[in-house]
């Protein structure tokens, strides 16, 4: 979630900091190219690209530790990142204001673009000439049938209130083709479940809308969505478990299997259309018992800080306040016991103020976060915290996460990070994507 549409600042241009490192987003179409999307074929193999250029590294103003800045994608504003991989080279995609864009990584240090669809691409009739997208956060892909799928808000193209998934075909990264748009009564985000043969689709008040999408060229959304009250995000664990976040908290749903219901004490089949509650619940938010508002999450299965395996989860828990200690902070929950619909504990937090690098904004937010898998202790989360850079933290005891590195530009706003291959690519709200790598202390 970010600011209202509009022009988005870039990164001042400033000389670099003496002793330093270098260093807000809420109809159908023809449909084409059927044939080409069919299910079970493989994309064509391209032909080898010219290998990449090392450019210096950038030189603008930032704070970081712990963090080697390795390049700097200039662009537009980036709300969301998501990979696939060809046989010559993998193919980083990122959507915003600006539409989608892909960019090479034969040389994963540095991105170089090779294609793009503009807003004007994605507009549908009613849509404002010359309006941004809006806003495309949690980009999906389909890495088997090389799709992709955006979410189009409700704010989107001009703001005409139409809501939805487009698809888009990524055989042939250097040439995206948008097979249509798929209206939906939602369309803030999306998540992929069982290989995105179906979607989950959120960001209405109405709760979580359920498509098939066995068939690119024929996307079919079930009529009733899943009761769950104002959700904005949906993210799988390792387990399978598809875990809903909003407004009324976390809670995960088994989607495949033979489960018992903790609603009716029986054991019934699992499916996308008809879940089986698995546990979560809502929160009081430690900086703001007055709101509660779960952005995303992350649970990981195995123990941590000697808690039972399973039973923490981690949100981001979105908030703006007039002072930076009252914005939301990332949030290490209790599942344990809560198999139904429960109050779910506050074990710890973390929020960035009074840590290194605090940057003079208010504007603080916990965002997007992902776990960074072996790299460390194995329990470094990376997160976005809007004008306070891409800070990463150890949960290792959640009772009391600590930072262990951030990266800062000054004047920016950081939208969402994103592992790839032991880098992270820090896409920014104020342009473009940073790369970079994180070198965990000892």
């Amino acid at each position: 979630m970010t600011p209202a549409p509009g022009a988005v600042p870039r990164y001042p241009v400033r000389q670099p900091v003496a002793g330093l490192p270098r260093r807000a987003l809420l109809g159908t179409v023809l449909l084409v190219a059927v044939l080409l999307l069919s299910p079970g074929l493989r994309p064509p193999a391209p032909a080898s690209p010219p290998p990449a250029p090392t450019p210096p590294p950038p030189n603008l103003p930032v704070e970081a530790q712990n963090v080697t800045w390795l390049a700097r994608v200039a662009g537009p504003a980036i709300a969301g990142l998501a990979f696939l991989r060809y046989p010559h080279e993998d193919v980083m995609f990122g959507d915003g204001p600006g539409g989608l864009l892909a960019w090479s990584l034969a040389n994963p240090a540095y991105p170089v673009p090779i294609g793009v669809l503009t807003p004007a691409d994605l507009a549908l009739p009613g849509d404002r000439p010359g309006a941004p997208f809006w806003e495309g956060e949690h980009l999906q892909v389909d890495q088997a049938r090389h799709l992709l799928v955006l979410a189009r808000d409700r704010a989107a193209l001009g703001g005409t209130g139409r809501t939805g998934i487009y698809v888009v075909d990524a055989r042939d990264p250097r040439h995206l083709r948008l097979l249509g748009f798929h209206a939906v009564p939602a369309g803030h985000t999306t998540q992929c479940l069982q290989g995105c043969r179906f979607l989950w689709t959120v960001g209405s008040n109405t709760g979580v809308w359920v498509t098939d999408l066995s068939d690119p060229s024929a996307p079919r959304t079930i009529s009733t969505p899943i009761g769950t009250g104002v959700v904005h995000d949906v993210d799988v664990d390792a387990a399978g478990v598809a875990w809903a976040s909003g407004a009324g908290g976390v809670r995960g749903y088994w989607t495949s299997g033979s489960h018992r219901d903790p609603t009716t004490g029986a054991t019934r089949a699992a499916t996308p259309a008809d879940p089986v509650p698995y546990a979560g619940g809502a929160y009081v938010s430690p900086n703001n018992p007055r709101d509660t508002f779960a952005h995303d999450s992350w649970r990981p299965l195995r123990s941590i800080g000697g808690l039972p395996a399973g039973t923490v989860i981690f949100v981001a828990d979105e908030d703006f306040a007039p002072a930076c200690r009252d914005n939301g902070q990332l949030l290490a929950l209790s599942l344990a016991g809560a198999t139904g619909d429960a109050r779910l504990p506050v074990v710890g937090s973390w929020g960035p103020t009074g840590s290194p690098g605090q940057q003079p904004s208010d504007t603080c937010s916990a965002h997007w976060f992902e776990p960074l898998p072996g790299v460390g202790d194995g329990a470094i989360l990376v997160e976005a915290f809007y004008a306070q850079g891409t800070r990463f933290i150890d949960v290792a005891d959640p009772r009391h996460p600590v930072q262990v590195g951030y990266f800062a530009p000054l004047g920016g706003e950081a939208a969402a990070p994103a592992y790839h291959d032991g880098l992270i690519y820090a896409a920014e709200y104020s342009g473009g994507v940073d790369v970079l790598r994180f070198s965990p202390p000892a």
